[in-house]
């Protein structure tokens, strides 16, 4: 029992760590971050953070794999392949579901919304940012099954980085500009992928 709450104990203080990274994150960026500040905001030692994670890089990993783990369970409702969804209904849910969590984690930007990480950053964030490229080119592959595997995976970097560079702009706006935002981006990757495509893009 006694071994049951020390891990339960250390559970919560990552989570309190994770979300203190978090929020540090989305103030000072990843450069600017460290974690000194990271642990004055969990309000521990840097000691007791030391306990969990060696380095920064290490706190960017397991907050990226927090992030991917709360986007795939947003993602639940996004039919898979087999199922089937008219593709402008299915960009319109993707663009919805980013938005609304890029909008609820502030933090998420530092990580995987700039298109030119550090070495470091990119090292850290590799598996999570994976794991999500795959998901996204398995929708584009269920939207365009006529799309050769390498075309299927360039379309998808695209795609992505397309997103990335969208998404700070689209977050930042105030609530009247936000929805035309969002539309300008979905028009962009409608017209991008129906012409990669090869398919009528009127």
């Amino acid at each position: 029992m006694a071994e049951v709450r020390r891990q339960e104990r250390g559970r919560r203080r990552i989570e309190d760590i994770l979300r203190a990274a978090a929020a540090v994150f989305a103030e000072r960026g990843y450069e600017g971050t460290t974690t000194n500040a990271v642990a004055a905001e969990a309000g521990i030692s840097p000691g007791s953070l030391y306990q969990y994670f060696r380095n920064k890089d290490e706190i960017a990993a397991a907050l990226a794999e927090f992030y991917r783990d709360q986007l795939a369970a947003l993602g639940a409702g996004v039919p898979h392949e087999s199922e089937g969804l008219d593709f402008d209904a299915l960009l319109t849910r993707v663009l919805g579901t980013l938005v609304e969590f890029n909008i609820a984690h502030p933090g998420f930007k530092a990580l995987f919304a700039r298109t030119d990480m550090p070495t470091t950053l990119r090292t850290a964030v590799a598996p999570a940012y994976g794991a999500l490229h795959l998901r996204f080119e398995a929708l584009i592959g269920a939207a365009f099954p006529e799309l050769a595997p390498e075309d299927r995976l360039r379309a998808t970097t695209v795609a992505i980085q397309l997103v990335r560079g969208m998404m700070p702009l689209i977050v930042e706006a105030d609530q009247h500009q936000r929805p035309a935002l969002v539309e300008e981006l979905r028009l962009v990757l409608r017209s991008y992928l129906l012409a990669r495509a090869g398919r009528p893009t009127g």
